[in-house]
Formats: C-alpha cells, structure tokens, sequence
C-alpha cells in the first residue's frame, strides 16, 4: 500500500450525483397522480416539476408552487428562446416545463418528477436524454380503468367514454418508456418505482467525480 496515502473517506465525500427526471405517463385514471403525490410524500429528495401555464390561476392556486402563470405572449417567447424543455396545447390553453429550474435541481443533485403524457416525454428525452428515466404506468384491465374513472365522479359519462376511447391511444406508446408498472395494487406500485429510483440513482454515469476517484485509489494501492 502507499505510505502517503490521503484518507479514503473524503474521496468518498467528494462523490456527488446527478439528479435525473422521472417521468411517470398514463392514461387518465391509471393512477400515475396517486402514485406521483405518494412518491412525493415518501421521497424526499425528488421535487414535482412546476409547470408553465397560459391559464389563469383558479382560486388557492400560487404562482411559483402550483404552476408559473404567464401570458400567451411571454410563453411564446419562452418557447422562442429554448427556454421550455416541452410544451403542449391543451384546449385553449398551453403549458410547457421551464428549462432552468430543472437543470438547476439537476445540478443540486436533486431528481424532478414529471407527470406529463407520451408527447412530453418525447419531447424531454429529445432535450435530455441522459437524465430521463421512464416509466409508463398501466391499469390491470379495461374493466379496472373504467370503473376508476367513474369511481373519481369528476366527469361525466361522456367525458369518461371520450377517455376510454383515448387510453388505446396512449397505451400503444408504452414501449418507448424504460420501465412499465401495471397498477393493480398503490403500494406494490410505489416499490416498484423505489426500486427503480434506487438502480437508476447508483449509475455511473450520475455519480459526478467518480472516475478521479478510482484514480486516486489506484494510486494508493
């Protein structure tokens, strides 16, 4: 061994990781909102993505926490500029994910949670490939869908027979997710996204400073 050896604990100390963004897509009524606030809960180190919107704020909503408010004209500005990471119409409205507040959780070593659709994951992974992990979240059977939707009495028979019919739509994309959970159970599901988190934190390449590491330990061997 080297005489002149530096302590090895404060090589490990100097290890820190890059945080990643998680993205969990579903159709509606899969459970990706449930499993989304429970991983928040129970999860200290991953934040909730807060999104762009060109909507007015609906009453106990904050700017900053719930979403960024910003006119229509500000937002095309932002997307002009690179500034958002995705974007996307939604009835009359537009929303979009704001690049420097992800990079900078990033950077913090902090991972993002994004519950966002198959288009918005394209679009991330397009920008940040390397960061984002996917996981598409299933529902065991149409049966089980349907009756959670109607179960949730937020919409009406109509609206839950338009989701339906959409969910065959957003279903077919689940191959391009890294990961796949079928929702039949809320705590089987949460393990399941802890043992993701848990692998896809130890990558190498997410551990900044690694390889001077192994170097230094080389040398005192």
């Amino acid at each position: 061994m080297n005489s002149g050896a530096t302590d090895g604990n404060k090589g490990v100390r100097d290890l820190q990781r890059r945080g990643l963004l998680l993205v969990l897509s579903s159709p509606s009524g899969a459970g990706k909102t449930t499993l989304s606030r429970a991983l928040l809960d129970r999860d200290s180190n991953i934040e909730l993505s807060v999104s762009v919107t060109t909507r007015p704020p609906r009453p106990g909503e904050t700017d900053g926490k719930d979403y960024y408010f910003h006119s229509q004209s500000e937002f095309e500005a932002m997307r002009e500029a690179n500034e958002l990471l995705e974007w996307a119409p939604v009835f009359d409205n537009h929303y979009g994910t704001p690049r420097a507040p992800v990079e900078a959780l990033l950077e913090a070593g902090k991972d993002v949670l994004f519950d966002i659709d198959w288009q918005g994951a394209q679009q991330l992974s397009e920008k940040m490939s390397s960061d984002v992990v996917r996981v598409f979240v299933l529902p065991p059977s149409a049966q089980t869908l349907e009756r959670r939707l109607r179960d949730r009495a937020q919409d009406t028979a109509d609206v839950v027979a338009r989701r339906m019919r959409a969910a065959s739509d957003e279903i077919s994309h689940w191959a391009e997710y890294d990961y796949v959970i079928v929702n039949e159970d809320v705590e089987t599901s949460l393990k399941g996204l802890d043992a993701i988190l848990s692998a896809e934190r130890l990558k190498r390449e997410r551990v900044l400073g690694l390889g001077k590491f192994v170097r230094n330990l080389q040398k005192d061997l």
